[in-house]
């Protein structure tokens, strides 16, 4: 056996392990297929991207381009480990608003406009660029490699996401099973990862439009497309990873819960329940194609996001109709000055 061989089975024993360690976890919206997309997605995180970078390029040489077979919704590593981040919406109670309406009598357009009117008038301070956000949640994935739905254990883990402007090639760190790893550019980004879709940094919020139309109309331009989507659904992804997993200047969030009620299909379930059993307002979509619905999770007093959780809307060959799809719930989120280093209490 050649050392390259014996280098490339150390790496792979290595890596195995590490996806041990670090199970594949729900992003928002993530339908069957996705969750291993996601894994892979992680580990190349958090891969040294120096001495292994060739035993990467060889090994994924003979394989097909998976990201074009599974479409990426939001990928901030907050979404691969399964933490659910901050949404700054101001609170509703402080600023006049009574608890959310969680019968049926109220529309999900009506829902999100009173959550884009809490959002719109929170007086949340910026992060700063030297600063990091913290966030630590918890949630269960599903394992789909046998064929069907396994069900995961809950973890918890938290990360810090670097607010820094421009490229970089660190990210922050993750921290979970007792392991602290740091989070890598992009896969591809050999120049380091800019603000963007997969790096939603305060001051990149903070420059998008806050017209609804337009917002949506923009989203539309940057989130990948691929053959045969629903466009729709593509963008409710895209908009749920910011919702859950970013902290938003409130005139965004004002905008991006405006534009939610302009996608076809979007529905609200009064009875949502994260990964802590906790119940609150729930903003809906299914996915057709995968027979997937994910809601959002909203706090029914304050309506502060509380996190995610999906199942099947029909019976597939992962499960049937009903059977739980993964989940997650916010714990703590703050602003930290450094990596690392947890929030004062």
């Amino acid at each position: 056996m050649t050392g390259t061989d014996n280098g490339r089975e150390a790496y792979a024993a290595e890596r195995a392990e590490l996806a041990r360690l670090l199970p594949p976890a729900p992003g928002t919206d993530l339908p069957p297929g996705r969750h291993e997309h996601h894994r892979e997605h992680l580990m190349n995180l958090i891969d040294d991207d120096t001495a292994r970078a060739g035993d990467r390029a060889r090994e994924r040489a003979g394989r097909p381009d998976r990201s074009r077979l599974l479409r990426p919704s939001f990928l901030a590593p907050a979404t691969a480990l399964a933490v659910a981040g901050a949404l700054v919406l101001g609170y509703a109670a402080q600023n006049g608003g009574g608890p959310a309406d969680t019968g049926d009598t109220r529309s999900v357009s009506q829902v999100l406009l009173r959550m884009s009117d809490a959002a719109g008038r929170s007086d949340a301070l910026p992060i700063r660029d030297d600063q990091f956000l913290y966030t630590r949640g918890t949630g269960r994935d599903v394992d789909l490699t046998s064929g069907k739905a396994v069900i995961g254990p809950l973890e918890e883990s938290e990360s810090w996401y670097a607010q820094k402007p421009g490229p970089q090639k660190k990210l922050g760190l993750i921290r979970q099973g007792g392991h602290t790893l740091p989070i890598n550019a992009e896969l591809g980004d050999s120049e380091g990862t800019r603000p963007g879709l997969n790096r939603p940094t305060y001051r990149w919020l903070a420059t998008l439009p806050t017209d609804p139309r337009q917002l949506l109309d923009y989203f539309d331009e940057i989130t990948p497309k691929f053959e045969g989507e629903d466009r729709d659904q593509a963008l409710f992804e895209s908009i749920g990873g910011l919702v859950g997993h970013a902290l938003l200047p409130p005139d965004t969030a004002a905008g991006l819960f405006e534009a939610v009620a302009l996608i076809p299909g979007v529905t609200r379930t009064p009875d949502a329940v994260d990964a802590l059993g906790r119940k609150g307002v729930g903003i809906a979509r299914d996915d057709e194609r995968s027979g997937v619905r994910t809601e959002w999770v909203f706090d029914p007093e304050d309506l502060s996001y509380l996190g995610w959780s999906s199942h099947l809307t029909r019976d597939t060959e992962y499960g049937k109709k009903g059977d739980f799809m993964g989940d997650s719930a916010v714990i703590e989120t703050a602003v930290v000055d450094k990596a690392g280093v947890k929030p004062q209490s």
